[in-house]
């Protein structure tokens, strides 16, 4: 599918039908998409956490809205994008080993070279670690919301959350990790209100949103 088409197409679902759970090669691809996504100097400093149990949806019920409570229960799979707290040197060498491992340093010399670079731009964000992290994720969440678009499933990113507590109840920050995002996947139901037919994309003209100089 073209992709200006699955820009036209795409729209935020409301209600999800509980009874068409994502395959695991859909979320697969899903979270493949996040992997792939770009971001700077290829830190990749996003990590997701999958919830697709009620089980699971009930643990971190206390970190949703209650807008969005009883929406949740019907979604077949959540997905709390997290970022990296912190850009220690021990995750910029892994993705330097990781790039090593791929090919793409002609000699150790090219390596090190980017490992002084990486890390010159790591530590002009030592104070900011984490919102320079919570934008990358931002990305990976773009991306993860057009890759469903072209198999068929729908996506929903999610406002309405207190990302603290979801902190807390995941016990994320001792793991370096912050919540940033909340992503929705699934499968409509047939009489969702947001849908096109029922409502048009609408956006603001182009001339009212570029400068040229």
């Amino acid at each position: 599918m073209d992709f200006m088409q699955l820009l036209q197409e795409r729209y935020t679902c409301k209600h999800y039908d509980p009874n068409r759970p994502l395959t695991s090669e859909e979320l697969n691809r899903i979270l493949e998409a996040g992997r792939l996504s770009p971001s700077a100097v290829n830190l990749q400093p996003w990590r997701f956490i999958v919830i697709d149990t009620p089980e699971g949806k009930e643990q971190i019920m206390p970190g949703i809205m209650e807008t969005n409570r009883e929406r949740i229960k019907n979604v077949p799979c959540v997905v709390v994008v997290c970022a990296r707290t912190e850009n220690p040197d021990a995750d910029v060498e892994a993705v330097l080993n990781a790039e090593e491992h791929d090919g793409r340093f002609p000699d150790p010399e090219a390596k090190a070279a980017q490992r002084k670079g990486r890390k010159h731009f790591s530590d002009l964000h030592l104070q900011d670690a984490e919102t320079w992290n919570a934008k990358q994720c931002y990305i990976a969440m773009a991306t993860m919301c057009y890759a469903p678009q072209s198999m068929g499933i729908d996506s929903t990113p999610v406002e309405g959350v207190f990302f603290d507590k979801i902190d807390e109840i995941l016990k994320l920050r001792d793991k370096g990790l912050a919540s940033q995002l909340l992503i929705f996947f699934g499968h409509r139901v047939p009489e969702d209100t947001n849908q096109l037919k029922f409502r048009p994309k609408s956006r603001l003209p182009l001339k009212d949103l570029m400068v040229k100089l």
